[in-house]
């Protein structure tokens, strides 16, 4: 990966610091004691704690047995039976070799997995060749984010600057993966990567402004002290992670207006490049409500908990406003539905313009 190209050629230091605790797949084999009951005041959840063994079922590890006591509150509650798949964390005991076990959390890795293959067939079954291309460009995203992205921002690059890298090469990937190279995805690429600077530049003017930034973050505080080592800058993390947010839905709609004037054209090349830029108006008019509306409730469903506790809370409009975290979301639904918005009117001019090039 990146890193290891950066630390090879000398343009990052290794860091010799990283946590030798070891995250293992692993079983219940025996369980000892079971000290739990259940708690009315959470919903009939077991409190309480259990003596347990586990067999760690995976890594260099796989086989050992390691007697752990885990503690079920309402917030870590790990039900423990035999046979339960959990994760365990190994830690080194500092008076010999070996290791100390935890609990971590259950086995999840096969239902996520079986849920990703789910939609994987689904998505070419229906989709069929174009479904598996943007199947192969989704896990291209992926790798460039965690990869690419990641690695760069950890070691000090500004995350703006790469984050709009980042964006313009896996949207080029992506149109070109799906649709090749053609008038209606050199369209919508420009139409894209234009509808998330906008919506990048609200964002950074609105946090400028609003004195939002990474630093208003709950992990910001460790990835400061994580980063501080490699150069990690957290005043570029807000807007950056609000073009990738806003990326798959920009996305979708400069696609369906390069898609629809594309079409419009082939069937009445006559059509000068008013009446096609006007039709494209009136399919994105159509396409911009509901896709702004998806972004918004998509930012809002992120943090559902968070809005139910503040309406049970009864907090003034005054407080609610100015609270870090909801301006933070505000800022990047607003942000990012205006940049929908405005990418509409880009991808029109751009692809009636295109369009009618001889």
């Amino acid at each position: 990966m990146l890193s290891y190209f950066l630390i090879h050629f000398g343009l990052v230091q290794k860091d010799e610091n990283k946590s030798t605790s070891h995250f293992v797949r692993a079983k219940v084999v025996s369980l000892i004691i079971n000290n739990t009951q259940a708690d009315e005041t959470t919903e009939g959840l077991l409190r309480g704690s259990q003596e347990v063994i586990v067999e760690v079922t995976s890594g260099q590890f796989k086989g050992k047995q390691y007697q752990t006591s885990n503690y079920m509150s309402m917030l870590f509650n790990i039900n423990c039976k035999e046979g339960t798949r959990v994760i365990v964390r190994l830690d080194p005991r500092s008076e010999d070799e070996g290791y100390s076990a935890f609990i971590y959390s259950y086995d999840r890795t096969w239902i996520l997995l079986g849920l990703f293959i789910i939609f994987a067939l689904s998505l070419v079954v229906i989709g069929r060749g174009k479904g598996a291309m943007s199947l192969l460009s989704l896990v291209f995203i992926l790798i460039s984010v965690v990869g690419i992205l990641f690695p760069l921002i950890e070691y000090g690059f500004p995350a703006i600057l790469v984050t709009i890298l980042i964006v313009f090469y896996t949207t080029v990937f992506t149109f070109v993966l799906i649709d090749g190279i053609n008038k209606k995805t050199i369209s919508a690429a420009l139409g894209t990567l234009s509808g998330v600077v906008i919506a990048s530049v609200f964002a950074a003017i609105a946090g400028a402004l609003s004195h939002i930034s990474g630093f208003q973050t709950n992990e910001a505080e460790e990835l400061l002290l994580i980063g501080t080592d490699h150069g990690m800058k957290l005043k570029g993390l807000f807007t950056a992670g609000i073009l990738i947010a806003s990326l798959g839905a920009v996305m979708d709609v400069a696609m369906s207006i390069a898609s629809a004037i594309h079409e419009l054209h082939e069937v009445n090349e006559k059509m000068t490049a008013i009446e096609l830029f006007h039709s494209g108006m009136n399919i994105g008019r159509d396409a911009m409500g509901t896709m702004a509306n998806t972004l918004i409730l998509a930012f809002a469903g992120s943090s559902f908990t968070l809005l139910l506790l503040i309406y049970y809370y009864n907090i003034s409009f005054t407080q609610l406003m100015n609270t870090d975290m909801v301006a933070r979301e505000v800022i990047q639904g607003l942000s990012g539905s205006i940049g929908i918005v405005l990418t509409v009117p880009i991808v029109a001019i751009l692809s009636a313009r295109i369009e009618t090039l001889k």
